[in-house]
C-alpha cells in the first residue's frame, strides 16, 4: 500500500486587508456550511454564536472522514506503512497550522483545547518553581515577591489558571484596568508593569466587547521589565491574518472549533527556546527518550509536551480549517467581518433601551456585539430571538469580572464569521429591537 504525501504548508496569507467578501461570495461559501441550511422554529436560521464555537465546511468534516478511511494508525510508533502515512498527514498538520501564524513547526504543540494549554504553562511554572528542569527552567521559577498581570477583560480560561498559580507560588496578581468604553487602561498599564512582573497573560480580542488590544504596545512594556508575554488569541486567530513572530509575544493559545475546525483540538504557540527549556506538564509515553524505574529523560518539544495518545483526526481537520481560511483569505475575512462589527454597533445603538458594552464607532472590533436590554434579563432575550430562529450567546460568557466592571450581571452577544450574511444581522437588530416592547419595558 502506498500513499501520496500531504501537499507542502501554504504561504501565509497576504490578503490585502482593504478587500471583503462580496455578497455572492459569502452565499457561495454558505453553501460549504450544511448546517446553516435549516429552519429553526419555523424561520431560516440566523446563526450568531461563532464567538462560543463556529461552523465546519464540508471540507473539514471529510478530511476527519477521510483519515478514518484510510490513514487511521497511532502516530510515532509504528513502523508499518499505515502507521508512517499517518505520522506524516499529523506532521504535515503541524506544519500548515505554524505557517498559518508566523511560527516554526517546534513551535507549535497540540493541546485539546485552549483552555488546556493555559494550563500547560502555569503547570509548567509550578514545575520550574519545584525545582523541576534544572537550571534551564530557573527564568519560569516563582515565589513570593514575583507578580502575574492580567487584565480586566480576561476570559477565564486566561484568568483562573493564572490565579491558580499564584496561589500555588505565592506570587501576586495584578490586573490592568478596563475603561468604561471597552478598552484597556494603558497608562496604569505602564504603572503595573515593573521589575517584578514575571508574565502578561492578555487577551488579543475580548469575547464580550469585541475590543483589539494593541498587542504590539503591551509586548514592549511587559518586555521592557524582562516579563513573558501570553496572547490569549482565542477571537483572534480565526479572525486577524497573526503573526506571532512579528508580535514577539511568547506563547499563545486558540482553538479549533473556533475556526471552522472540530472539537477536542486546541494550539499552544512558544517560542523555541523557551519551549525547550520548560519542563513538562503532563508525562507517561510518547514524550521520552529514555526510562529507568527511577527517572526519564524527555523529549524535545513539541513532542515533550504531548504525552499519550494525540488528537490526530482533529489536527488533520484543523490543518484542513486553516488551509479554507487561507484560501478564503484572512485580510478579507478581518474587513468583511469589521463591516458586519460595524453594522452591529451601529444598529443596536438606535434601539432605545439597548445598551452596547464596549467601543463605538471608530475603535477596531472583530465581528461582535454584546448589549444589555433594560429591564430583561439576557436569558429571556436569547428566548425570545430563538423564537426567531436567531441563535446567540447569553449569560456572562465566562467573563463574570468584566461583566461587573461593566454593571451588569449578563449580556446578550451576536456573533459573526465569514458566512454570516448582512440580511441575519439586520433580522437580529429587528427582532432585538421587539424585546423590549413585548415584555412591556418602559424606556
Amino acid at each position: 500500500m502506498t500513499f501520496v504525501a500531504p501537499p507542502p504548508a501554504p504561504a501565509r496569507d497576504q490578503t490585502s486587508p482593504d478587500q471583503t467578501l462580496s455578497t455572492d461570495e459569502v452565499l457561495r461559501i454558505r453553501n460549504d456550511f450544511p448546517v446553516l441550511h435549516q429552519l429553526v422554529n419555523g424561520h431560516p436560521l440566523a446563526y450568531l454564536d461563532s464567538g462560543a464555537t463556529s461552523q465546519n465546511p464540508i471540507s473539514v468534516m471529510e478530511a476527519e472522514q477521510e483519515y478514518y478511511e484510510q490513514r487511521n494508525a497511532a502516530v510515532h510508533r509504528g513502523a508499518h506503512t499505515l502507521a508512517f502515512a499517518a505520522t506524516e498527514v499529523f506532521e504535515a498538520a503541524r506544519a500548515t497550522v505554524a505557517a498559518f501564524v508566523g511560527a516554526d513547526e517546534d513551535e507549535i504543540v497540540w493541546t485539546s483545547n485552549a483552555t488546556e494549554g493555559v494550563n500547560l504553562v502555569s503547570y509548567s511554572f509550578s514545575n520550574a518553581s519545584l525545582g523541576l528542569g534544572g537550571p534551564a527552567a530557573a527564568r519560569f521559577t516563582l515565589g513570593a515577591g514575583d507578580e502575574i498581570v492580567v487584565t480586566e477583560m480576561e476570559h477565564h480560561s486566561n484568568l483562573i489558571p493564572w490565579q491558580q498559580l499564584a496561589v500555588r507560588t505565592g506570587a501576586t496578581l495584578r490586573f490592568i484596568p478596563v475603561l468604561a468604553d471597552g478598552t484597556l487602561d494603558l497608562a496604569a498599564a505602564a504603572e503595573i508593569l515593573n521589575p517584578r512582573t514575571r508574565l502578561l497573560a492578555v487577551t488579543h480580542a475580548s469575547n464580550v466587547v469585541g475590543t483589539i488590544n494593541p498587542i504590539d504596545d503591551l509586548v514592549a512594556m511587559a518586555h521592557a521589565v524582562d516579563a513573558l508575554v501570553f496572547l490569549d488569541a482565542c477571537q483572534s486567530a480565526p479572525h486577524l491574518a497573526l503573526d506571532l513572530a512579528a508580535l514577539d509575544v511568547d506563547f499563545a493559545v486558540f482553538s479549533g472549533h473556533k475556526m471552522l475546525g472540530p472539537t477536542g483540538i486546541g494550539v499552544l504557540y512558544g517560542k523555541a527556546e523557551l519551549l525547550a527549556a520548560m519542563p513538562p506538564f503532563l508525562t507517561g509515553g510518547s514524550m521520552i527518550t529514555t526510562v529507568d524505574m527511577q527517572s526519564a529523560e524527555f523529549l524535545a518539544p513539541p513532542q515533550r509536551f504531548e504525552a499519550g495518545t494525540q488528537r490526530i483526526s482533529q489536527a488533520i481537520a484543523l490543518a484542513s480549517a486553516v488551509d479554507y481560511l487561507s484560501h478564503t483569505g484572512m485580510g478579507r475575512i478581518r474587513t468583511r467581518e469589521a463591516e458586519l462589527g460595524r453594522r452591529l454597533v451601529e444598529g443596536t445603538a438606535a434601539i432605545p433601551g439597548v445598551r452596547l458594552l464596549g467601543p463605538g464607532l471608530g475603535v477596531e472590533r472583530i465581528g461582535l456585539a454584546a448589549v444589555d436590554v433594560a429591564g430583561v434579563h439576557a436569558h429571556d432575550v436569547g428566548q425570545f430571538l430563538d423564537e426567531a430562529g436567531i441563535a446567540v450567546r447569553v449569560g456572562h460568557h465566562c467573563a463574570q469580572p468584566l461583566h461587573k466592571k461593566l454593571g451588569v450581571t449578563a449580556s446578550t452577544r451576536a456573533s459573526t464569521y465569514l458566512y454570516t450574511t448582512d440580511d441575519e444581522v439586520d433580522r437580529f437588530l429587528a427582532v432585538l429591537a421587539e424585546v423590549g416592547p413585548f415584555f412591556g419595558v418602559s424606556r
